[in-house]
């Protein structure tokens, strides 16, 4: 019983910590008008680009991160891995090449494009060597004052 109880307490952890990554571009979109808040749209190769897996990893996995972005963006990572394994759902990944398109037609990895609720592109951002959280969460807020 121990056991369960505790296999079912991280699955719920897991799921919460989770639930601050849109999974459906359109429901990102919605909340987004509904909450009045600006999107982070991250453009990334999770399986195969070094600056992505660093980005996630220093910045976006960070607590200071997730705290901050919880309560004022709405986050989609539009995620184009490589790998057979890691390969995600035809409906997603037709999203994802229909965002990558719009807002990141040159194809630079990883990109962060900060959007406001109408879809119109506030800013952009790559990752550069070793910004904190802090820093890298001043930058793309200095894009929606």
């Amino acid at each position: 019983m121990k056991k369960l109880f505790c296999g079912i307490f991280f699955l719920f952890l897991g799921v919460l910590q989770a639930q601050d990554w849109q999974v459906n571009y359109n429901e990102a979109l919605a909340l987004a008008k509904e909450e009045n808040k600006p999107i982070i749209l991250v453009f990334s190769g999770s399986d195969w680009c070094a600056p992505c897996i660093r980005l996630k990893r220093h910045i976006l996995d960070s607590e200071e991160f997730k705290d901050y972005a919880a309560s004022h963006y709405i986050l989609y990572n539009a995620d184009f891995p490589r790998r057979k394994k890691n390969q995600l759902p035809e409906e997603l990944m037709n999203t994802n090449k229909s965002l990558a398109e719009k807002y990141n037609p040159k194809g630079h990895f990883p990109l962060v494009v900060v959007l406001d609720n109408q879809e119109s592109v506030l800013g952009e951002a790559g990752f550069y060597a070793k910004p904190s959280p802090e820093e890298y969460l001043a930058l793309l807020n200095s894009f929606v004052e």
